[in-house]
């Protein structure tokens, strides 16, 4: 699909190759969108794209080099979703100033990075939907995630920032963000942290139970879509609730 000229939309979905990434590329090539799914996984990316009939490429996020590289090979991108993402469940006096430039540089700079390499191209077509997978943690803070939800608040303030900047230039900039979602990653955590852990993720939506990779996916879907040009700036959680009156 690289390099067509056909008037297909495109877009490029970071973290593309498991979890919600995967429900999100799954959802825009099922909706007719040309996708790159790029994952530092190449591999695991590679797989899932010749499933669901996408391009994959190996990419490390917080590269800046390489994501242009990525860009230019691949793009101009009408749509950009950036899923890639860490966590690190740890108190903060815990923590290590290498931690926090592990999570910040995953879970903040990589946005920076991508939208930076995209975004020339969409202020020049006049269209654009960047759609920012963040976390209800971003507005509610994380007990025992504090630098993660610090990165994802900052994601949250530099959406809402890019959508000021570029509303009036035919670009939509939104977040999505979710609460406890049922993958494989969460699942790992559960069985480190007991019975215990899940009641309270559970407890704290007013759902009682937790969401759906495909029920993110769904959202994001919305957003990159043409039907959402007039929704920008905007934090939608999917969160079964948990982010209520935030």
């Amino acid at each position: 699909m690289a390099g067509g000229a056909s008037a297909q939309r495109r877009a490029l979905v970071t973290g593309g190759a498991s979890g919600i990434g995967a429900a999100i590329v799954r959802r825009l090539a099922a909706d007719g969108l040309a996708v790159v799914c790029a994952d530092l996984q190449g591999e695991a990316a590679r797989r899932l794209a010749d499933e669901c009939g996408a391009d994959a490429v190996q990419l490390d996020v917080c590269d800046y080099e390489r994501v242009h590289a990525v860009v230019q090979q691949f793009g101009p991108f009408d749509v950009l979703v950036n899923c890639a993402g860490v966590d690190q469940h740890e108190f903060f006096t815990r923590t290590t100033p290498q931690d926090w430039r592990r999570l910040l540089g995953v879970n903040l700079e990589s946005v920076l990075n991508t939208t930076h390499a995209v975004l020339p191209a969409m202020q020049q077509a006049g269209y654009g939907r960047i759609v920012n997978v963040a976390s209800e943690a971003g507005r509610l803070g994380s007990r025992g995630g504090s630098v993660y939800a610090a990165a994802k608040g900052g994601v949250i303030a530099f959406t809402r920032s890019i959508a000021r900047e570029n509303g009036r230039k035919g670009i939509t900039a939104n977040v999505v963000a979710p609460g406890p979602i049922d993958t494989p990653l969460l699942r790992q955590a559960v069985q480190q942290g007991g019975g215990k852990l899940m009641d309270a993720m559970t407890g704290a939506t007013l759902a009682g139970r937790l969401g759906t990779s495909d029920e993110v996916a769904a959202a994001v879907a919305f957003l990159a879509s043409e039907a959402a040009g007039y929704v920008t700036g905007e934090v939608l959680g999917v969160s079964g609730g948990m982010g209520c009156g935030a």
